[in-house]
């Protein structure tokens, strides 16, 4: 009896096993099934990336696409360094000593600062303009 107890507490996990690969094949097998076969004009036409879909791999490309990438990544990070960092310091419940939320204060605004510097000088450099 004691081994369909035991079974009986895997239950739920190998239901969800089951659903899982269940989904995961279904929507692998409906576009083969459902999707023409054809795409329309319109899907292969020029998109966000500004060049044709289907041409050669070797041709000239903006690099305005990798600046607006880049800032994109840097905002991003700038954001995930800035949450943990405004729990940590400013939660009493994790006991920071003052000693230490004055150093990490200043050094969050050096950060900041130097983020500045650099957004400034690409809106100066005219990359954050599209042309």
């Amino acid at each position: 009896m004691a081994t369909a107890d035991f079974l009986l507490d895997y239950l739920p996990i190998i239901v969800f096993l089951v659903l899982a690969i269940g989904l995961g094949a279904g929507f692998l097998i409906a576009p083969a099934i459902v999707a023409p076969a054809d795409p329309d004009p319109e899907k292969l036409s020029t998109y966000e990336c500004g060049f044709n879909a289907f041409d050669d791999a070797r041709m000239k490309f903006d690099v305005q696409f990798y600046i607006v990438a880049i800032l994109f990544i840097i905002v991003d990070l700038d954001v995930a360094f800035l949450f943990p960092w405004a729990v940590a310091l400013f939660n009493p419940t994790l006991g920071a000593t003052r000693d230490f939320q004055i150093f990490a204060f200043w050094s969050m605004v050096v950060f900041l600062a130097v983020f500045a510097i650099g957004f400034l000088y690409e809106w100066k450099k005219g990359a954050l303009e599209w042309r």
